[in-house]
């Protein structure tokens, strides 16, 4: 952090290049603003491993920091001082000399169906071709429709939905998260959200994460305003699930948790990535030990056989 004088700080936010990056680093400036109206804030845009390939399937890609590890470098140089992430993009151990110092109030966490054909799953003609990159959502489709075709899809949003309509690309429909759609101004008549008892989201999904160097008290000072401690304890709950069944955010791994009267609910899933087999578990514990049930419902799936799912 740089400081014009001793009233006027200036705080420089990493950003991804996309749009929607972009867009949630944007947001979390006026968050800040909001709290803190004489700190002065800088952007700094980063090309990562994700954004710069787009060819190949993220599964085939998806090791740990391929949407992060450019941001996550820069702070550790002092070029940034804050890198504002897709909490489920965010691997779930911190970095070393890393720590997640914001986690603001929640967007909706549920998946999207985009097609011009149906409104829900169930209703796609036979043999659907759906256009996804995630395990997670692809086992969860063919759990309720084995007929249907996974096709990856890369690119930003407006990439995706130019796709969906050229009919050279063969999709019926794609799926995307609703926190971003929303986040971008996107309200298509078209789409429709997929109730969670069809699909769950992935852990943390429409929530950010702001990243910070672990032993840089006064950014974190500035943080703690939009810090949301209901959201910080559901999506602790998720990643301690995901963490538990020693994975990363490419597995079909599903979670979400809720909040109420000081207590937290978390539902999860472990698939196998045809949807020919599922392990759920759920549970609920006070919201202080949010991670402990994460974990010791991670150890549930494992000892019903979650580890052979995920091999």
């Amino acid at each position: 952090m740089t400081r014009q004088n001793s009233a006027m700080p200036t705080i420089t936010l990493g950003s991804r290049r996309s749009l929607l990056a972009q867009t949630q680093t944007r947001l979390i400036g006026q968050l800040l603003q909001a709290a803190w109206p004489d700190l002065q804030l800088n952007t700094q845009l980063l090309d990562t491993q994700g954004d710069l390939n787009r060819r190949d399937p993220l599964p085939t890609i998806g090791g740990k920091g391929l949407f992060t590890l450019e941001l996550e470098n820069a702070l550790r140089q002092g070029e940034i001082d804050l890198a504002v992430h897709s909490l489920k993009d965010l691997p779930i151990e911190d970095s070393p000399g890393l720590t997640i110092v914001a986690v603001p109030e929640r967007a909706t966490p549920h998946d999207m169906l985009i097609s011009r054909h149906a409104t829900r799953l169930e209703d796609l003609p036979e043999g659907a071709i759906i256009g996804t990159s995630s395990l997670r959502r692809a086992a969860q489709i063919l759990a309720i429709r084995p007929d249907m075709q996974i096709k990856d899809i890369r690119g930003n949003v407006d990439t995706r939905l130019r796709k969906l309509d050229d009919s050279a690309e063969g999709y019926t429909a794609i799926i995307l998260a609703q926190a971003g759609l929303n986040r971008l101004g996107y309200h298509l008549d078209y789409a429709r959200p997929i109730p969670f008892e069809v699909m769950l989201p992935a852990p943390g999904q429409g929530a950010l994460g702001v990243q910070g160097r672990a032993d840089d008290e006064s950014i974190r000072a500035y943080m703690q305003s939009l810090d949301h401690a209901d959201t910080r304890a559901a999506v602790t709950a998720e990643r301690a699930f995901l963490a538990g069944l020693g994975g990363g955010c490419a597995l079909p791994v599903a979670a979400l948790a809720t909040i109420n009267d000081s207590q937290v609910s978390l539902q999860a899933l472990v698939a196998k990535p045809d949807g020919l087999r599922f392990i759920k578990v759920n549970g609920h514990a006070p919201i202080t030990d949010a991670a402990m049930l994460g974990q010791s419902l991670a150890q549930e799936a494992l000892a019903h056989g979650a580890r052979q799912l995920l091999a």
